[in-house]
């Protein structure tokens, strides 16, 4: 179980942090590579287990390789630390990783962290709203370039309605879940774990629509795949040992979620086993493909990227599969306080 909340294991500055990032976020060969900078994420649980047992710390010790977490507060943040190279390995929706490559990012897909049902949209009682063809002329917040938002233009497109019909308020999901409450907007597109405990403060899920997820993914800059395989395929295999230990040890999982993301231990239990999938085939292919198919025409129609040629060219090159495919979970012990010990920065105030 986890030893210290993730407010107290975050005491670098980012003044400091960025700076640290700078120093040592990309090199040459891999003799070279000193640090490992990788995301951490609460929509990632995956990611909270491999921080908190140290696992990856373990392994790269071997390769006199340091690691250097950082959090992502959304797809959003992850991909603009990818772009900066501030990270060199990234946590992100499917369609956020699309967006990504779209946009002119040299960015690929190594893996399937896990299937979430993660979004839906999010009102509070009594506010009259009872699907998305009740959005119209409502104010709705969701977080720009996150499944959220691709999910709410999903849903009014199949309500017949489009992102013209709504005002949508560019907050980050937490903040978005505080607009809501206060009742600065009608609705919210949320993401869990942050959703699911607004709804276990009363708040609404008024449609739910699993195939408008996108899967959760990692991603990497695709120079410093050329230039590092085995510390990407190191990363890939400790994330294969993460994924059996998350499906074996279920409750440890939700211990670790709720302490890393503040909440209450019930409200991880049903995040992580009603809504999100961890026995999966963790290989890019081909149903990620096809999610990515359909969400890819909303980045154009939302003026993100200029046409839909360069989608479709983005998703022929996004995904480097090899790694998961030659994966092999590692074995790493970890050790009991290693996430005190773990070398965190928060990439926002």
């Amino acid at each position: 179980m986890p030893t210290a909340s993730l407010k107290l294991k975050s005491l670098i500055g980012v003044a400091a942090a960025t700076a640290m990032l700078s120093a040592t976020a990309c090199g040459g060969s891999n003799d070279e590579l000193e640090t490992l900078n990788i995301d951490f994420a609460t929509y990632n649980p995956l990611s909270l287990v491999i921080l908190e047992h140290g696992w990856l710390e373990e392994e790269l010790a071997e390769h006199d390789v340091d690691v250097q977490w950082v959090q992502s507060h959304g797809s959003n943040r992850a991909n603009e630390n990818l772009r900066a190279g501030n990270i060199h390995i990234g946590s992100t929706a499917g369609s956020a990783a699309l967006l990504n490559r779209s946009v002119g990012t040299d960015t690929q897909t190594i893996l399937i962290e896990s299937q979430p049902e993660w979004t839906a949209l999010v009102t509070m009682p009594d506010s009259g709203i009872e699907s998305p063809a009740d959005l119209e002329g409502k104010t709705v917040a969701a977080t720009l370039a996150t499944d959220p938002f691709f999910f709410l233009a999903r849903s009014l497109d199949e309500a017949g309605l489009s992102l013209d019909d709504v005002e949508v308020q560019a907050l980050q999901h937490a903040d978005g879940r505080q607009a809501l409450i206060s009742g600065q907007v009608d609705a919210w597109s949320g993401l869990d774990p942050i959703m699911a405990g607004a709804e276990f403060d009363g708040a609404e899920l008024v449609y739910r629509n699993v195939d408008f997820n996108s899967y959760s993914v990692l991603s990497a800059p695709a120079d410093f795949i050329e230039e590092h395989p085995d510390v990407v395929q190191i990363v890939v295999n400790v994330y294969e040992q993460a994924r059996e230990w998350a499906i074996e040890n279920p409750e440890e999982t939700a211990e670790i979620l709720a302490e890393y993301s503040g909440i209450e231990l019930e409200v991880a239990q049903r995040v992580l086993g009603e809504r999100v999938n961890f026995d999966i085939d963790p290989v890019p292919g081909d149903q990620l493909r096809q999610a990515l198919e359909a969400a890819g025409p909303y980045f154009v129609e939302n003026g993100d990227v200029d046409s839909q040629d360069e989608v479709d060219e983005a998703l022929e090159t996004l995904f480097h599969p090899e790694f998961a495919q030659n994966r092999e979970a590692t074995d790493a012990a970890g050790t009991e306080n290693a996430a005190d010990e773990a070398n965190i920065s928060d990439e926002e105030d």
